[in-house]
């Protein structure tokens, strides 16, 4: 290791003389030294976890619920109610007797076998 050691001092020492830097004998073996410490070392990194982005599901709207609440709104108009509005398919608002209420319409799943 020593003639690998004062062979890179040499060779440092020369390219700082080509390069205008002048370094004493006793600087480039420092170098040298450095140079081969850094090559012991191990450079242990982690690389950044990668975001994972999803694409936007398209949403399927459900006819049956939408054509439920089309005529719960028909009904809800003839009663006198005001304010009538329709969410998605999934709910309808409205003022009537001077109160606001919502219905909502859940679609339950067949049970499991």
């Amino acid at each position: 290791m020593a003639k690998s050691l004062e062979k890179l001092a040499d060779e440092i020492f020369k390219e700082c003389e080509a390069d205008g830097e002048p370094v004493t004998k006793e600087e480039a073996l420092e170098m040298a030294r450095m140079e081969l410490g850094a090559k012991e070392i191990k450079n242990y990194t982690q690389s950044e976890p990668k975001k994972v982005v999803k694409a936007p599901k398209e949403r399927k709207v459900d006819t049956e619920k939408l054509s439920i609440l089309t005529e719960v709104q028909k009904v809800v108009a003839e009663m006198g109610g005001k304010n009538i509005s329709l969410k998605t398919e999934t709910e309808v608002s409205f003022s009537y007797g001077g109160n606001e209420y919502t219905l909502k319409l859940t679609k339950h799943r067949p049970p499991k076998k």
